[in-house]
């Protein structure tokens, strides 16, 4: 695959121009307000900046943990590019101030920092890796102030490995847990054929994975992620990298925590790419979706692009938000707080899977999700539904706008026991598919409303093809358009995949956002095929808006 590399300019103007529409604020016509989520509160910065005490060179055949334990903070540990060194390897805990750089000696060959490696940077990288199903990096309790640096991490030669690098000892305090960890323009990957279950369990205090290529996980009959996180208050942070897994690329929960009442909180996920490899389709591998919470508040997920999910071990939807008390042993595990703003998603089965409540045991409720500003392409691959939005369990404060969005089968599958309290839906364009709004408690459209939410607005969409599917626009709710197809929305070139609209659209200038066009502003999107570089920090949109 060949990417195009984009510079910090434009992700700052991404995060500039979202954080604009957030200070716009959000309006819809409706006597209530739906709360919209809280950001993040804090962003980690993983500026790379140079340690200046003492180097200390480990070549091949040299002791790669002895110099782990003498290193003082401060200090660079550089690895000899080419050599390798078998671990397992523990990351011991230091006293005082700074951070240690763990760094290939080829460094100056590597991309800049700020810029996503590749498969082929791994000839300048030193080679950590781990046989025999143990770990090849862990940390000490208390384990602090790590920085790996165009390093390749993998299994050894056809070896099963459970985890590669495994940050956190299944703490059951804080006062324990290894802090700021960084993993930067690092090639961590399984291997080409036998399982390897997981790349990073991120399971620390400010933990980050940046500019890296996390790749092949995979395994028969258990999930595996690419990176994984469930025991840990945050802050963390995934910015502009390459994230592969057959079970979740990146998944938040799925497992008890252990430290009472602390959930994954504070996280950023930007500018990554998520990618599923097609040959995987019918295979031997657990196969499920790109992105998923169990647990997690305060998560700004943006400018991403998802490609490639399809029903196998899952039911094809690319990104899920469950609440799940697993085991029945943490009843405060929530979802909420979610946000979703500027991704793409690309040649996906079916699009969002939301649930407002776990279905095995007792549960906080997924509350203030947003999700705005994304294509959707749920074109139901692989015998997947092509549903676009799945909304199930009784979910509070879900909205929906500004999304540009195409499904083969359903616009929208409501099954809600308890009614979903405070539900918006405008400012979309969207396509009916071949049901259009459907669920459980009525047959079709405004009854399903009615069914299913308590409190909602369904105004100023553009829902593509409603006519052909045999319903009249009068079993919708008033105040949308009904395009007969796409022609008649006029989008720039839909053959050739551009979805903005047109100059002379009748969707343009027409959203309830201060004027602007309906669906998605792509200008925020990242472009198919596209690598976002990182920036330093995102800007904070207020914390106190709500949709009035």
């Amino acid at each position: 695959m060949h990417f195009i590399v984009k510079n910090y300019r434009q992700i700052r103007l991404y995060s500039a121009l979202a954080a604009a529409l957030f200070l716009t604020g959000l309006t819809a016509p409706s006597a209530f307000a739906a709360n919209l989520p809280e950001m993040p509160r804090v962003y980690i910065d993983t500026t790379y900046a140079a340690p200046t005490g003492s180097t200390i060179v480990v070549n091949a055949g040299d002791n790669f943990q002895t110099a782990l334990n003498n290193t003082r903070l401060g200090d660079t540990i550089v690895l000899q590019a080419g050599a390798t060194f078998t671990g397992p390897f523990t990351l011991p805990n230091k006293t005082g101030a700074g951070w240690i750089y763990i760094r290939s000696s080829d460094y100056a060959n590597l991309p800049p920092a700020g810029t996503r490696v590749s498969i082929a940077d791994a000839a300048h990288m030193p080679k950590i890796e781990v046989g025999g199903g143990q770990w090849a990096i862990m940390t000490a309790n208390n384990a602090n102030h790590f920085r790996f640096v165009g390093i390749e991490i993998r299994p050894v030669s056809g070896q099963y490995t459970y985890t590669l690098v495994n940050i956190g000892n299944n703490d059951t305090s804080l006062s324990t847990m290894p802090t700021d960890i960084t993993f930067d323009r690092c090639y961590i990957h399984g291997d080409p054929v036998q399982a390897t279950r997981r790349g990073v369990a991120m399971n620390g205090i400010r933990v980050a994975v940046i500019d890296s290529y996390v790749a092949d996980f995979k395994e028969v009959g258990a999930d595996t992620q690419a990176l994984w996180a469930f025991n840990t208050p945050g802050p963390l942070k995934v910015v502009n990298n390459f994230l592969e897994a057959a079970g979740e690329n990146l998944m938040l929960g799925g497992a008890a925590p252990l430290l009472q009442g602390v959930v994954p909180s504070d996280v950023e996920i930007r500018g990554n790419l998520f990618f599923k490899r097609l040959d995987w389709v019918g295979s031997q591998w657990i196969v499920k979706n790109l992105i998923e919470f169990k647990l997690g508040a305060r998560v700004l997920v943006q400018a991403n692009l998802f490609q490639n999910n399809w029903m196998q071990n899952q039911q094809g939807f690319a990104a899920l938000v469950t609440p799940r008390n697993e085991n029945n042993t943490a009843p405060w595990s929530v979802t909420k707080d979610l946000t979703y703003i500027s991704n793409r998603f690309s040649n996906a089965g079916s699009g969002f899977a939301i649930s407002g409540s776990d279905d095995n045991y007792s549960s906080q409720r997924t509350e203030r999700v947003l999700i705005r500003d994304n294509f959707i392409d749920a074109n139901g691959n692989h015998n997947t539904p092509g549903i676009i939005f799945q909304i199930s369990g009784g979910p509070v404060d879900l909205t929906i706008d500004q999304n540009t969005a195409f499904g083969r089968q359903d616009l929208m599958w409501a099954q809600n026991p308890v009614k979903a309290l405070r539900f918006v839906f405008q400012n979309n364009i969207v396509s009916h598919g071949q049901y259009g709004i459907v669920g459980t408690g009525a047959n079709y459209g405004t009854a399903i409303l009615n069914a299913n939410f308590d409190q909602w607005v369904f105004t100023n969409n553009a829902i593509i093809g409603q006519q052909v599917a045999g319903v009249s626009p009068s079993d919708l709710p008033p105040g949308n358009f009904f395009p007969a197809d796409t022609a008649a929305v006029k989008f720039v070139d839909f053959a050739g995949s551009n979805f903005a609209l047109a100059s002379n659209s009748p969707y343009k200038g027409v959203s309830s956002n201060n004027g602007r066009d309906l669906g998605a502003d792509f200008s925020l999107l990242p472009s198919p095929g596209s690598v976002v570089t990182s920036a330093l920090l995102v800007p904070r949109p207020p914390s106190a808006v709500s949709v009035n």
